[in-house]
């Protein structure tokens, strides 16, 4: 992806918060909800993240579930975690793990990072789709896993930066680039129910596919391209995702955080 103000107050909730200074380098311990929604606005799927930050490390463990009316079509559950080490802008991750099970089918990825920057890791069992490419261990070197990518944006975004990032991924079956743009600023209102509003910085992404995927690009999972709305709105070096429209192999999903605890304390933007 603190206890949360009635919508008469959502307008200055941001701006309270984030007048606190940031505590870089400096413990965290960060959990996000997410609820995400499909066509005709159906409530698809429930996300939760934790971040933990602490003494020049990072460990990040995420699961996403289908919900109503999705599961009838597609049953999934999937948690992915990834640890690492922070450096003064960067992160380096040391491992990262990923359980999928889609309609009763497991899939494990695993993946294993050496400090001199190579990388080995993959899938079981192994696909049974034909990829256009295999990904060759070359490939794999100097990339980072999915979750840790985020990190890197959402730590560029807290110091100042902007979205302007391109970052090598493989995630132990697919290796990919995720480009980040600037998309500026917006003022963004109380819509689908979250209750926030005020000023974000977007980011536009676009998923280069460079090996491993399937022949048939609509067998091809996951976040195509889509635009996310940052803003901090808990103290600490990380800005928050507020909401997320992304391009899928399912169509059009939205994503809007419902829910933040920082170090304790409770930070709710909807039910």
């Amino acid at each position: 992806m603190t206890v949360f103000r009635p919508l008469a107050l959502a307008g200055l909730l941001p701006l309270v918060l984030a007048a606190a200074p940031p505590t870089a380098g400096q413990p965290q311990h960060l959990k996000y909800r997410v609820e995400v929604y499909g066509p005709a606005g159906l409530h698809v799927a429930t996300t939760h993240t934790e971040i933990d930050l602490s003494g020049g490390t990072y460990a990040i463990k995420s699961n996403i579930e289908t919900r109503g009316f999705a599961g009838w079509f597609v049953s999934m559950n999937s948690t992915a975690q990834a640890k690492g080490r922070l450096t003064t802008d960067a992160a380096q991750p040391e491992s990262f793990r990923s359980d999928t099970e889609r309609n009763g089918v497991e899939r494990h990825d695993k993946v294993s990072y050496a400090t001199d920057g190579a990388v080995s890791g993959g899938s079981t069992p192994p696909s049974t789709k034909d990829a256009v490419k295999p990904v060759a261990p070359a490939q794999m070197r100097g990339t980072v896993d999915n979750l840790t990518a985020y990190l890197l944006v959402e730590r560029q975004l807290g110091r100042g930066g902007k979205c302007d990032l391109t970052v090598p991924v493989f995630d132990g079956h697919e290796r990919y680039d995720l480009k980040f743009s600037d998309g500026g600023q917006q003022k963004l209102s109380p819509k689908g129910g979250q209750n926030f509003a005020g000023m974000t910085t977007v980011c536009h992404m676009k998923r280069v596919e460079i090996a491993g995927f399937p022949a048939n690009p609509e067998d091809s999972e996951g976040a195509r391209s889509g635009t996310l709305w940052y803003a901090r709105i808990v103290p600490g070096e990380l800005v928050q995702a507020i909401r997320m429209d992304m391009q899928t192999e399912a169509g059009e999903i939205s994503a809007y955080l419902a829910e933040v605890t920082a170090n304790g304390a409770e930070l709710k933007l909807m039910e």
